[in-house]
């Protein structure tokens, strides 16, 4: 394999580049073309939904190599996710007319990190062979660590740990710069203590997780500023996509990588900025310009997906947004029909809604596939599969559980780690009696034992157990058969294909048996998924490909080609687009989300608008926009109000239908929504939120008393309920009425839901 570093590797791509214009640039718009061909200095792009971000990205890589000005490995090009990067490999492929080889460099940050971080793996106490680790087993980890210090993991969870970590790392923090007070957000204090014996845990093992990838390599390029020098040698152009996403980790790994050259050209959009709960800064991408003094700012204004009418109400609402820095979305098509607001009973009643519209629309010639239901939480999707196997449309959740997380395949890949990296402690333990060995309680304190006191990985500790007296001999017999095994295996790593291998140790192991013998109704499918592990690895050059592919994996469950109705996530819609869009449960507390408004405040508010904006902008032709009265939440039904988002929908874009009597006016827009929480500021008549944001749905109650007239029920007065039966009012503050059912127990529901019993 050539040396990615070999800067005497002129590619093909630059011998040919010719001095006349590149017929690329014809066809772009004039922003996109001016983003294109400003090559030096710092350059900020900022690309709405829809107007050719991933084009201008592409086409600007491919013009740098078609100017000459680098070569394919002087280039850094970073995203997000494994299908962005390979969508960029082959625009660019297909834009210079031959494969492009030679780009060592284009891939998601963290692959990038990884493929560094490997190079200079010694440097941060690290071989270059290093494992890393999944969630699953970082949570096993930290659990095994927290138990050790006697720590109530039932009171203090290791996955809350992990977060905590995981924001920690993603702000770049090593365990001596946390602030004191963070430590004190785990176990009564000992927080620090614990990521302490963490991150030294991970080095005995050889690993790393996936947040030590980024803050190990600023480790790396803040103490070792020779390392640093390499890479400024190295990389002319950095390309950054989806640059509001960043967390402060990948923020501080990009400015000092852009330190020599200073040419880095980062494209985004501020208004879809929605992965703030899990580190991303928004702050990233508005203060480009004080980070990058003379930056040029180049806005893609032109959207080539929706209509003008979806345009125009997503473009209405994020203007209600301030922290942006402005842009407005256009369109020269025509016509479309206006963006369906829809106010219904209930949840159910939604589902039956959006069922009967998927049908009709499936009437009309629109592919399921093209269809697609973003709710805001996963617990919605619940009514919509009902209703869909009801009415018999097809349909697939996307973001359930992923090939490589179901548990033969995570057996499976834990095999293979054995064989690469013996040090692999939580791998061998995953599979250490699976299938199994006779190996008890008993055998795994041994075991542990024996690690603990000779200070050597499970593996060695096995094989010194097994020439001891300590076991039973059916015991001793096993593992010794098994670490002969891993032995044997480890040393056909270079004499056979890796497939094969991966065929041999699953049957060698007896796990292909396991699931052979086994009666149950998912075995046989268990089976397919291990035959299509392998054939997964087909297209990697080795076990060590294959690995770190799997552990890096980013994406989302690819979506399908057969014609299904997608249903999913408006997190996860992100980057999609569909011919029509459905956009349930728009009502306050659930969207914008209440949990995240307590917690953030006017900040979480303004990401609660963008995810509003993503969801109304993955729509080509239609987009519908439903609020129900009442929702059952985890077993409980709740009275809603719309979401304040629908007030903020430009009129002249949308049409409003509600049932009659649901709200007032059948419009459910409670206009004045705002400005009665700036004057009641939240919790106890004045008080503001923590983050500065009014706690408006604190005073929801409130709110409608001040906008319908007051109820004609009094209190003492037998109602009927179509969901929770026959009650007696116990009290009425304006038009809702708190309620003591026969057998459901209290509620407090709206009095257009009731009729006199």
């Amino acid at each position: 394999m050539s040396d990615p570093f070999d800067l005497n590797a002129i590619s093909d791509v630059q011998q040919a580049a010719a001095p006349q214009e590149a017929p690329y640039l014809t066809s772009l718009n004039p922003p996109q073309r001016e983003a294109v061909t400003t090559l030096d200095g710092p350059v900020l792009v900022l690309a709405g939904a829809g107007t050719g971000k991933t084009r201008a990205l592409t086409t600007r890589l491919a013009h740098i190599l078609h100017s000459g000005k680098a070569w394919p490995s002087q280039m850094l090009a970073v995203t997000f996710t494994n299908r962005a990067a390979r969508e960029m490999q082959n625009r660019v492929a297909e834009l210079v007319g031959q494969t492009v080889e030679g780009m060592p460099w284009l891939g998601t940050f963290h692959s990038v990190a990884a493929r560094i971080l490997r190079r200079h793996a010694e440097l941060v106490g690290l071989r270059s062979n290093f494992t890393i680790l999944d969630t699953d087993d970082q949570i096993r980890l930290l659990k095994q660590l927290i138990q050790a210090e006697g720590i109530d993991d039932k009171r203090w969870p290791p996955r809350v740990f992990a977060g905590i970590v995981d924001r920690w790392k993603n702000r770049g923090l090593t365990p001596d710069k946390i602030p004191e007070e963070d430590s004190y957000a785990f176990a009564d204090g000992r927080g620090g203590l614990l990521y302490r014996t963490y991150q030294e845990r991970l080095k005995t093992l050889n690993a790393a997780d996936f947040g030590d990838l980024l803050m190990h390599n600023l480790t790396l390029f803040t103490e070792h500023p020779d390392v640093l020098a390499e890479y400024h040698k190295r990389f002319k152009y950095i390309l950054v996509d989806e640059y509001q996403d960043t967390n402060v980790a990948q923020y501080l790994w990009l400015r000092l990588l852009a330190q020599a050259h200073h040419n880095i050209c980062c494209v985004g959009d501020d208004d879809q900025s929605i992965y703030g709960w899990r580190g991303a800064e928004v702050g990233n991408i508005l203060r480009f310009e004080e980070d990058f003094p003379g930056a040029k700012v180049i806005r893609l204004e032109q959207n080539y997906r929706s209509t003008p009418h979806i345009l125009g109400a997503a473009s209405g609402l994020i203007s209600a947004n301030q922290s942006r820095l402005g842009k407005t979305l256009w369109t020269d098509a025509n016509g479309g029909d206006k963006v369906q607001v829809l106010g219904v009973w209930d949840g159910e009643e939604e589902a039956r809604s959006i069922g009967e519209s998927i049908e009709n629309l499936h009437r009309q010639e629109t592919l399921y596939n093209n269809m697609a239901v973003l709710v805001r939480a996963s617990f919605q999707t619940r009514e919509f599969e009902e209703r869909f196997m009801t009415i018999g449309v097809p349909y697939r959740v996307v973001g359930g559980l992923k090939f490589y997380e179901r548990q033969e395949i995570r057996d499976a890949i834990a095999y293979l780690r054995v064989v690469q990296q013996p040090d692999d402690d939580l791998a061998f333990e995953r599979i250490v009696n699976v299938p199994k060995r006779g190996l008890g309680d008993a055998a795994m304190r041994a075991l542990h034992s024996v690690q603990q006191s000779q200070q050597v990985p499970l593996l060695i500790a096995a094989k010194m157990l097994a020439e001891s007296e300590d076991l039973r001999p059916k015991a001793r017999t096993a593992l010794a058969e098994l670490t002969e095994n891993f032995d044997r295996w480890r040393k056909m790593l270079d004499t056979i294909p890796h497939t094969e291998l991966a065929e041999f140790v699953l049957d060698e192991s007896g796990y292909t048996e396991m699931w052979q013998m086994d009666r149950s109704v998912e075995a046989p499918g268990r089976l397919d998924n291990l035959q299509e592990l392998i054939r997964a690895m087909e297209p990697f050059e080795n076990m060590t490909g294959f690995l770190e592919h799997v552990s890096l994996a980013t994406d989302v469950d690819e979506l399908a080609d057969d014609d299904k109705v997608n249903v999913m996530t408006l997190h996860s819609a992100k980057g999609l687009e569909f011919k029509a869009v459905f956009l349930p449960g728009w009502e306050e507390g659930l969207f914008p989300h209440q949990r995240a408004l307590d917690e953030g405040g006017n900040a979480s508010l303004e990401e609660e608008r963008r995810l509003a904006y993503v969801g109304i902008t993955r729509a080509r032709e239609r987009a519908f926009i439903s609020a129900a009265a009442n929702r059952r939440v985890f077993g409980q039904w709740q009275s809603s109000l719309p979401s304040r988002f629908i007030s903020e929908l430009p009129e002249e874009h949308i049409e409003r239908e509600a049932a009659p009597g649901l709200y007032q006016g059948n419009s459910f827009d409670y206009q004045g929504y705002a400005s009665y929480a700036n004057e009641y500021g939240g919790r106890g008549g004045g008080q503001r939120n923590p983050s500065g944001g009014p706690m408006i749905t604190e005073h929801a109650d409130k709110i409608l008393v001040r906008q319908v007239a007051p109820s004609h029920y009094a209190v003492g007065e037998r109602v009927f309920h179509q969901k929770f039966g026959y009650g007696q009012i116990v009290d009425v503050e304006g038009n809702k009425l708190e309620i003591e059912f026969d057998k459901a127990g209290t509620k407090r529901v709206l009095d257009s839901f009731v009729e006199p019993a």
